[in-house]
């Protein structure tokens, strides 16, 4: 019996690579677009077959078709800073594959990602106020998000040659930890300048802090792909995320014990963390963006759960693996880099 095929843009990023993995743990004929003929031998390793090409030149759809010409699913896992152009690029690839397709009588299911900052924040741990984002709640994107936000429901309105789903995953962490290791940068900051304590400035303790490991993430996309209803997933948006939410305060005191710091944390304003590290810019936004995020659809439509434990929960070992990808210069620590000085950026311009 053939294997089902699964396309997936930004195969090497942080969310594309695990999700790679996860089709290819699920059985599936994994197929991963990236830019760089260097970046085909991580895909190779992990069993995936690398397409290089760009989404400005569509002229690598023929190599991609040698291999076959039936596509079940197609994934959209890129983000880069010009979201509209990216998104139109992406839009005429998909439906070129999903015509050649459909002449095989296979109509894609596109999985695009987005995210659940589309929503913004939500009041902090304990207030009387505090309700999960659903998938029914208002869109209330910063300004730095908006394009994302906009453009990612448009895909939904391509009925014509594929169905199509929005996906919400929360911030994610795990192996180079995406976002997620700049705390583990900061930790160590405070440790060489020989601090006693872990000052976290300018954010409140209960700002909830709502992640999940990449794998439990990646698992929800085959969730997806694999429902035997499809009438119940395309044309809807699901939200991805961990069933328990921490706080800044629970992540701050497992990361103060975990490098040693006597003192445990601190929250204080900005004008009396003098003589500590500057916090980096990424991190302000990872521990103050309180926000709770509802995933019961995904849950009641497909099974779906996450398994790892939080990240508060089993920080050492997840320190291990990021200080392990540093070491061996993982490409995912320069991209993500990168990443939180456009934020940075952005920020700043608003």
């Amino acid at each position: 019996m053939p294997r089902k095929s699964v396309l997936v843009t930004g195969a090497n990023g942080y969310i594309g690579s695990a999700v790679c993995r996860a089709f290819v743990r699920a059985g599936w004929q994994v197929f991963g677009l990236v830019r760089r003929l260097d970046a085909a031998g991580g895909l190779e390793a992990d069993e995936i077959t690398p397409i290089v090409g760009s989404l400005s030149d569509l002229s690598f759809l023929d190599s991609l078709f040698d291999h076959t010409k039936t596509f079940e699913v197609i994934v959209g896992c890129t983000e880069p800073p010009d979201y509209a152009s990216h998104f139109h690029e992406a839009m005429a690839m998909f439906r070129r594959v999903a015509e050649v397709s459909n002449s095989s009588h296979v109509r894609p299911l596109v999985l695009w990602t987005s995210g659940c900052k589309d929503y913004g924040t939500t009041a902090v741990d304990g207030d009387p106020d505090l309700g999960p984002h659903t998938e029914v709640s208002p869109l209330n994107t910063p300004a730095v998000l908006s394009a994302r936000a906009t453009y990612s429901l448009k895909v939904l309105e391509q009925t014509d040659l594929f169905d199509a789903t929005v996906l919400r995953p929360t911030n994610v962490f795990g192996y180079s930890s995406s976002y997620y290791g700049v705390i583990f940068e900061y930790a160590a900051k405070v440790v060489a300048n020989g601090a006693k304590s872990l000052r976290i400035a300018d954010v409140d303790p209960r700002s909830i802090m709502h992640a999940m490991h990449v794998d439990d993430c990646a698992e929800a996309y085959v969730a997806l792909a694999e429902h035997g209803d499809r009438a119940a997933v395309f044309g809807q948006c699901f939200n991805i995320s961990a069933s328990e939410y921490e706080t800044a305060e629970a992540v701050a005191e497992a990361l103060a014990r975990e490098y040693g710091l006597s003192s445990g944390a601190e929250f204080v304003a900005g004008s009396e963390n003098s003589g500590n590290p500057s916090m980096a810019p990424a991190l302000l936004p990872l521990l103050g963006f309180s926000q709770w995020v509802g995933s019961d659809k995904i849950r009641d439509v497909t099974g779906w759960t996450d398994r790892r434990p939080l990240f508060s929960q089993n920080l050492s070992v997840y320190r291990r693996s990021y200080e392990a990808a540093v070491r061996a210069g993982h490409e995912d620590i320069a991209r993500i880099q990168g990443r939180q000085e456009f934020i940075k950026s952005a920020l700043q311009n608003q």
